[in-house]
């Protein structure tokens, strides 16, 4: 909640502030904001008319617009009260504007200007606790997006074990298989043909030999 519209004290400032708050009041803001121009129009270091402006313009939604008016009146140290009410108004409109620890600043300042400010104390609990939550909720989310990037590249690593093995397997397919060796009864029959063949040779050649020693045996 916005602090109270200022009320003003000299001449035709005076009258226009007076206007702006009756038409503030009635909830006529735009109109209100011409009327507050127009008084800082006759008095340019007017705050109470740079004050109700920063209001006005709070009140259509125009939350940066309204930012930077309380802004100006913060560096204004010359009122107190002003100062302090300015730096409330400042987080109100930081706050409504999703910039919440810009807020936070701005209500502590309020704070140290006027300590028993129960709403600037109010206002800047509920500031701190959705900082709190909106920071945890960042982390879930980076935890959540580090998950799924981790188990993203467990998939892409199983993926591809399974092609290295799947080229692997037709790497061994497509290599020439050794010849099956022979049975044992081939190799038994083998080697019964060459042992009938080393006798058939043995007896061949002890009849050749037979006949040579009858041949030789004849005397001259």
């Amino acid at each position: 909640m916005l602090n109270g519209i200022l009320t003003a004290q000299s001449s035709a400032e005076r009258r226009f502030v007076r206007q702006g708050n009756k038409l503030y009041e009635a909830k006529k803001y735009n109109e209100a904001e011409v009327s507050y121009r127009k008084a800082l129009q006759e008095k340019g270091g007017s705050h109470r008319a740079l004050f109700n402006l920063g209001d006005a313009q709070y009140k259509q939604g125009r939350f940066s617009e309204a930012a930077n008016t309380f802004a100006d009146l913060t560096g204004d140290k010359t009122n107190r009260q002003i100062q302090a009410k300015s730096y409330y108004n400042l987080g109100n409109a930081l706050f409504s504007d999703k910039k919440i620890e810009e807020s936070i600043d701005a209500y502590k300042k309020s704070l140290l200007l006027n300590p028993s400010d129960m709403e600037a104390k109010h206002n800047l609990m509920i500031a701190q606790r959705m900082l709190r939550q909106s920071q945890q909720q960042q982390q879930q989310n980076q935890n959540k997006n580090q998950q799924q990037n981790q188990d993203q590249q467990k998939q892409q690593n199983q993926q591809n074990q399974q092609n290295k093995n799947d080229q692997n397997q037709q790497d061994k397919q497509q290599q020439p298989q050794p010849r099956n060796e022979i049975s044992r009864q081939d190799a038994e029959r083998i080697l019964q043909a060459l042992l009938n063949n080393e006798k058939q040779t043995r007896e061949k050649l002890n009849r050749q030999q037979a006949v040579a020693r009858r041949t030789t045996d004849k005397n001259w």
